[in-house]
């Protein structure tokens, strides 16, 4: 008999193997798998988007932004424009309106495509947003996360997204509000201090990593080798700090069960 224990751990022996071989052999067949870090690259915000909302439910919430450059950082007004004309986005994360499974729900995608979708004042603003119109709306908040950290090209006003995120977040689920996070590879840095790690309810994708600064910074200040697996989904569901591991084929059907045990008209 496997213990549940046992079991995540084999979970994780195969994503780790996954994500270290490009070839996996199945029932004799030689099958192309592609790694965690190669998939989470190719899917966008609105492939995501389309895979969870419902066909033709999300709206984009509305909401003007100028330029944030506010250290006229060397180069930065420019590499964002290429990015925009590249990526189809105005910053690192896209928030509307949608229903999931039927259900109404206020969404938030990051995309790492748009400076590995470092957190500025831009995408702090448009969370923050996002988590106020769920408030007035009396509607769930769903984030899935991914990020490198806070944006370096904003300095101490990228820094203080922390604190706004953190307390418009706070204020929401003290309103009665079901806060949804849901934890995509990687999310970490100044993302995974603040409103990623806040959630009623923490989901993560399969191989994820997951933290505040990487492993090889951290074995180098502690001077200690760290568990096999530290920071990846496995290992945090494993110690408690993530709810559940979720696959990406699963996510809608679990985030619409989650809806609908939250939804009173439900009861």
């Amino acid at each position: 008999m496997v213990t549940a224990v046992e079991e995540r751990k084999n979970k994780f022996i195969r994503y780790k193997n996954l994500r270290e071989n490009a070839t996996e052999v199945l029932e004799g067949r030689a099958k192309i798998v592609i790694s965690a870090e190669k998939v989470a690259e190719a899917y966008t915000a609105m492939d995501r988007i389309r895979d969870i909302a419902d066909a033709g439910s999300f709206a984009e919430l509305p909401g003007e932004f100028g330029e944030t450059d506010p250290l006229e950082f060397n180069g930065y007004s420019e590499k964002k424009k290429a990015l925009r004309d590249e990526t189809g986005l105005h910053d690192a994360v896209v928030s509307g309106r949608c229903t999931v499974g039927g259900f109404p729900a206020v969404m938030a995608v990051m995309d790492k495509r748009f400076m590995m979708a470092s957190m500025g004042i831009e995408v702090g603003e448009k969370i923050a947003r996002a988590a106020e119109y769920a408030m007035e709306n009396g509607l769930p908040l769903i984030i899935f996360t991914a990020s490198g950290g806070a944006r370096m090209q904003e300095g101490m006003l990228a820094l203080m997204q922390m604190a706004k995120t953190s307390a418009v977040i706070e204020r929401f689920k003290e309103a009665g509000g079901l806060y949804i996070s849901v934890l995509t590879h990687p999310t970490t840095g100044g993302v995974s201090a603040s409103f990623a790690t806040l959630g009623d309810i923490t989901l993560a994708e399969p191989g994820a990593l997951i933290g505040f600064a990487g492993p090889r910074v951290i074995e180098q200040t502690i001077g200690e080798k760290l568990p096999e697996g530290f920071q990846r989904a496995e290992f945090l569901e494993e110690h408690g700090f993530v709810d559940c591991v979720v696959t990406r084929r699963e996510m809608k059907a679990v985030l619409t069960k989650l809806l609908k045990l939250h939804n009173k008209e439900s009861l």
